[in-house]
């Protein structure tokens, strides 16, 4: 029935695996902006995600609208990402030993919105003697699309029973993404939606989601039979 014995898990980037509320903050205040404290962040409804809280907003909105501070905006973003933004930590030795894993597949698929997202996460990957070539799929998608058509790509490219598959992801819409592509879902708390939100509002089950990027890396390692990992 399938091509392949091999089990997959598919990554999601920012929130996930890269810290990119840091990465967005110092954009923000090279730029005169503020975005608030992560606790807060995390909390907020999608569309006001980026122009902050009560505090923020009125700044905020002056200084975003227009074109070009939006461009301006993504620019420094990309800067930022390509030199300074880092993996969580515990993230990097977790993707190496994944990565030299016979039998194991494993793909990004990300709505990272910085310019040439390839060459963007290329360059933060490189900065943690990590090869984004070395990824069996990797997919960047528009910011509106749902990733359970790129799931279901990964698993008919690589031959892949999508009870031997596993998906990672911070948001509400990432774990819908996982479910209608019939794969099993890690959730993280740390990233762009916090515990509260995707229990109580979205009822994403607690019991799959990591609260950090060592626990994360200790539910992976344990689904995938992969020792504890010394490296750093």
């Amino acid at each position: 029935m399938y091509a392949s014995r091999d089990r997959l898990i598919l990554l999601d980037a920012d929130g996930t695996i890269i810290d990119a509320f840091s990465a967005i903050e110092t954009a923000f205040n090279l730029h005169g902006m503020q975005i608030g404290d992560l606790e807060r962040f995390q909390k907020r409804r999608n569309l006001f995600k980026y122009l902050g809280g009560l505090k923020e907003f009125p700044r905020n909105l002056a200084k975003s609208l227009g074109n070009s501070n939006r461009k301006e905006l993504i620019a420094t973003l990309t800067d930022i990402y390509r030199e300074q933004a880092m993996l969580y930590p515990s993230i990097a030795p977790l993707l190496r030993q994944l990565l030299a894993t016979p039998g194991i597949k494993v793909g990004l698929v990300t709505r990272n919105v910085t310019h040439e997202p390839a060459i963007t996460l290329a360059r933060l990957f490189a900065r943690h003697d990590l090869d984004i070539q070395q990824l069996d799929f990797f997919s960047c998608i528009a910011l509106k699309t749902p990733k359970n058509v790129y799931f279901s790509t990964a698993l008919n490219q690589l031959g892949i029973n999508p009870a031997r598959a596993f998906a990672c992801g911070d948001e509400h819409k990432d774990y819908l993404a996982m479910q209608a592509a019939g794969v099993n879902p890690f959730m993280v708390s740390y990233g762009f939606e916090d515990l509260q939100r995707l229990t109580l509002k979205y009822a994403v089950p607690e019991v799959i989601i990591s609260r950090t990027p060592e626990e994360l890396g200790a539910r992976i390692r344990h689904a995938f039979d992969l020792p504890d990992s010394i490296l750093n």
